[in-house]
């Protein structure tokens, strides 16, 4: 905790010198939504990186990307306290130091999945885009909410694992939790609808160089193709044309015009000639085909989740992270549809569930009566709290199942797809991962072909 106030001492210190670049750092006035950040940051940020320094290993070396992670953003409050707001290409620059150790955050959950603190890593990624407020008006209290949720999975089962084993990691997951409680009370207090900027000062800079040369025009059209039907001699082009069919016609008898090369003049048997010439031409280029217009973009739907009948539509949601159906009813049927990169929990006990052309979706459901359809989709992962009777997996590449004690009887039925596997819980709430074969061995007995699973040693 010495080691960050420290670091906001500093941080003050830079930004009286004129960090900022604006009336607040010069004066050496800190503004009040920057003190208040300052307070979140010596409070339960210094309660959780210091409990990840007790617990250490890979969570102490998340926690400390973390810090750098909220360090970036009080440097961005700064700035942002006495500066105007600026364009939206200097806008995106100035976030880019907190988008960066986003990234990095999530990539160190991604190299250490084998890590016995697995959980607390997934806790942390999945949540850690919530620093992504800062540019998501005009609702960044909600934005983070959702982030928080998104992590409530992995934090309830630390809880489950180490609550009768050792309470620091409860205390750990409670710190953790209440920095993004607290966060979102911030931003109702000083940001509602977005970061505020300051009215007076100069417009923020991201640094970048100016009056640098324009940019290059872009290249011309490509040249007309060529007409083969003409050329610089008029209509010699035809007149050439008919005289190789002539030629062609001969058969045979079409060699007896070509003259024989002897073989002190050829490279290939003439050293002295190999030694003499120079690099050798290349014949001529391969065609290259013309340049085509550039594709326009694809069109992007706005995201659906509603009540249609007794259809729950969940369509086109992107980096949509805690999405929650909780009214439901036993006749009712949820339709995933282009979701990616997002999570949907089903509270309650539904008819049927459907995921389709989805990609990195997280699905979480009570009880399904019917079944669940996984279709087109790739890299997703369902769990069942409760029971379900079927699921089953079409044209999908990477899909993990995860069953509860009460679904181990659910009979999973697949189809030209690959990567899936089905996580098993154990008696210590530990899961056990079991591929779903994906190669089989078809013989005649007699009377009908017999089909087994096999496994092919490389």
């Amino acid at each position: 905790m010495a080691e960050l106030v420290g670091l906001v001492q500093r941080l003050e210190a830079m930004s009286s010198s004129g960090g900022g670049g604006g009336p607040a750092a010069a004066s050496g006035v800190v503004s009040v939504y920057v003190e208040a950040y300052d307070k979140l940051l010596s409070g339960p940020v210094a309660q959780y990186t210091a409990l990840s320094q007790k617990i250490g290993g890979d969570v102490q070396k998340h926690a400390e990307l973390m810090k750098q992670a909220f360090t970036c953003q009080r440097q961005l409050l700064v700035t942002a306290s006495s500066s105007q707001k600026p364009s939206d290409s200097v806008l995106t620059s100035l976030l880019a130091p907190v988008s960066k150790v986003i990234q990095e955050v999530q990539a160190f959950r991604e190299k250490n999945r084998s890590s016995p603190l697995f959980n607390h890593l997934s806790a942390v990624s999945e949540s850690v885009p919530a620093l992504g407020w800062v540019a998501m008006a005009p609702k960044p209290g909600p934005y983070v909410k959702d982030m928080q949720d998104a992590a409530m999975f992995y934090t309830n089962r630390v809880l489950k694992d180490y609550k009768e084993k050792d309470k620091m990691h409860v205390e750990w997951v409670n710190a953790y939790v209440s920095i993004w409680t607290e966060l979102q009370a911030y931003i109702k207090q000083h940001h509602t609808t977005g970061l505020s900027w300051s009215k007076t000062g100069p417009v923020a800079s991201g640094g970048a160089p100016s009056g640098g040369a324009p940019a290059p025009p872009p290249p011309g059209p490509p040249p007309p193709p060529m007409d083969l039907d003409k050329s610089s001699g008029g209509d010699s082009g035809a007149t050439s044309r008919n005289a190789l069919f002539a030629s062609l016609n001969k058969g045979a008898d079409i060699t007896k015009g070509l003259k024989h090369v002897p073989d002190d003049q050829k490279t290939h048997k003439n050293p002295t000639l190999k030694a003499q010439g120079g690099p050798l031409l290349s014949g001529p280029k391969p065609f290259a085909a013309r340049p085509t217009a550039a594709a326009s973009p694809a069109r992007t739907l706005p995201p659906v989740l509603e009540l249609d009948g007794k259809k729950w539509k969940v369509e086109n949601q992107e980096g949509a992270h805690g999405l929650v159906i909780s009214d439901t009813e036993l006749k009712q049927v949820v339709y995933a549809f282009k979701c990616n990169n997002s999570t949907v929990q089903v509270k309650g006990k539904i008819n049927s569930i459907t995921l389709d052309n989805c990609k990195k979706l997280g699905l979480v459901f009570d009880d399904v009566v019917g079944i669940v359809e996984v279709i087109n989709c790739k890299d997703v992962k369902v769990q069942v709290m409760g029971k379900v009777p079927t699921i089953s997996i079409n044209k999908t590449d990477g899909c993990h199942v995860y069953l509860s004690k009460d679904s181990l009887s659910c009979e999973i039925v697949s189809a030209k797809s690959s990567e899936m596997n089905v996580l098993v819980p154990n008696k210590d709430g530990e899961y056990t991962e079991i591929p779903v074969p994906e190669q089989f061995k078809t013989v005649w007995d007699g009377s009908k072909l017999v089909t087994t699973a096999t496994e092919i040693a490389g």
